[in-house]
Parts: C-alpha cells; sequence; structure tokens
C-alpha cells in the first residue's frame, strides 16, 4: 500500500472514532447523583472542598442528614441549600453563613478528631 492510501485510511478511521465517541458520550451521560459528592464552598478567607459523599456514605462517617440539614422535617425531604437562609452578610434572623459552618463542622471536628486549624479546610 502506499503512504497516501494509508494516512487516508487513518484519517477515516480516525474520523469514524470520533464520531462514535460523540455519540455515545451523548447518548450515555452519567446519571448525576441525588445527593452531591463533592461541594466547593466559596470563602473570601480561602475556599473549602468539603467532601460530602466522605461524611454521609457508609464507607465514611456516617453523619446523619439532619445532623447538618437541620431544615429536614421528614425523612426523605430534600434539605434547602445553605445560602438560601444562611447569607453571607445576614445579622438579622440566623446566623452567617460562615458563622454557621464553623460552629457546625468545628464543633462535629473537635468531637471527632477532624481539621480544626483554618488551613486544614481552607486549603484552595
Amino acid at each position: 500500500m502506499e503512504v497516501k492510501q494509508e494516512r487516508i485510511i487513518a484519517y477515516c478511521l480516525a474520523a469514524v472514532m470520533l464520531v462514535m465517541g460523540v455519540v455515545c458520550y451523548a447518548a450515555f451521560p452519567e446519571k448525576t447523583p441525588e445527593e452531591p459528592v463533592r461541594i466547593m464552598l466559596k470563602s473570601t478567607g480561602g475556599n473549602v472542598l468539603f467532601d460530602h459523599k466522605e461524611h454521609v456514605a457508609e464507607s465514611g462517617y456516617e453523619i446523619a442528614c439532619v445532623d447538618c440539614h437541620h431544615d429536614i422535617e421528614n425523612e426523605g425531604d430534600k434539605p434547602s441549600a445553605c445560602g438560601e437562609c444562611h447569607l453571607p452578610d445576614d445579622e438579622e434572623e440566623s446566623p452567617k453563613r460562615s458563622d454557621a459552618f464553623h460552629s457546625q463542622c468545628k464543633t462535629c471536628h473537635e468531637e471527632g478528631g477532624g481539621p480544626v486549624d483554618c488551613a486544614q479546610c481552607h486549603a484552595m
């Protein structure tokens, strides 16, 4: 076979594989999990990457949903986002979001042996 014919075959094969990859990716997307895997908590003191799956999974810390999401009334209810009530600069009714996270997370970490120094969580 000539080099020109080999190149044409290689390009056609690459094009077919590219089209197949795009079609398969579009046709069989990975389903979004019901519970988030990780959550990026934005902060002026450095962002915190919270591993939600590790905190709730059976292989992790097995923390109950209501331990953090205090607005859940019935089993199976979907919790509200923390930022819906705990606003960054809110001093009226509910504590600020940063105060709520620090209170919730640091208290649990102090009792359970998790990180409590700022730089251990605010790493990003």
